[in-house]
């Protein structure tokens, strides 16, 4: 795909939606943080039907502490991993209360540290928390990327350098979030809706779904 090709779905995608940014509910860095960690292998719907229950009179690292691990464990019972996501949670609040007065750090190292948040939490924190272009790849990125041509790999780390590498720099700080959203809802898994999405005769994917 040449750069021309990119450049016009990016511009496409972003007159559909100007102001994109993430689905999940969330009041501050470490809620947002919570919400992504929770997320894992989970939809955001069902991440926001369970923090609405605790994020209001629990929504900080000292309040999760205070609810404890059981208390937050029934809460997130409707979230698949939850007693591991119940965990790590506790766990990442007593580091940042011990560490960081209860903040989140604004550190891909010091993010990645905390009990369980990988790469692609951390990009998801810096970008939508802290206004940096980095670009998290989940299965609805890699999917796009590699189905459209955009910027195919053989894995997310992969997809994630080539996506940094060509998506314009006035497009990047969305990027994930256009992304996303496009495979979430257009370019779905089984069936990509072709004949809905704006960006159809550049997408380089052979096997189109017809009209």
């Amino acid at each position: 795909m040449n750069p021309a090709k990119r450049r016009e779905i990016f511009a496409r995608l972003q007159a559909a939606d100007p102001a994109p940014t993430t689905e999940l509910h969330y009041a501050s860095p470490f809620q947002l943080l919570i919400a992504v960690v929770l997320s894992a292998q989970a939809t955001d719907k069902s991440v926001n039907l369970a923090t609405r229950h605790f994020f209001p009179q629990h929504g900080t690292a000292q309040g999760l502490l205070d609810l404890g691990l059981e208390r937050l464990t029934d809460y997130i019972k409707t979230i698949g991993l939850y007693r591991t996501k119940a965990r790590n949670v506790i766990r990442t609040c007593q580091i940042l209360v011990e560490q960081y007065q209860g903040e989140v750090p604004h550190d891909r190292a010091a993010l990645e540290a905390l009990p369980g948040v990988g790469r692609k939490t951390a990009n998801v924190v810096l970008n939508t928390a802290f206004g940096e272009p980095t670009i998290a790849v989940d299965t609805h990125i890699f999917r796009v990327a590699n189905r459209t041509g955009l910027a195919p790999g053989k894995n997310v780390l992969e997809v994630e350098r080539k996506l940094e590498k060509f998506v314009p720099p006035e497009y990047r700080l969305n990027a994930h979030h256009w992304l996303i959203l496009h495979g979430r809802y257009i370019c779905i898994a089984r069936k990509p809706k072709c004949p809905q999405c704006g960006i159809n005769d550049l997408c380089e994917y052979r096997h189109k779904t017809p009209a």
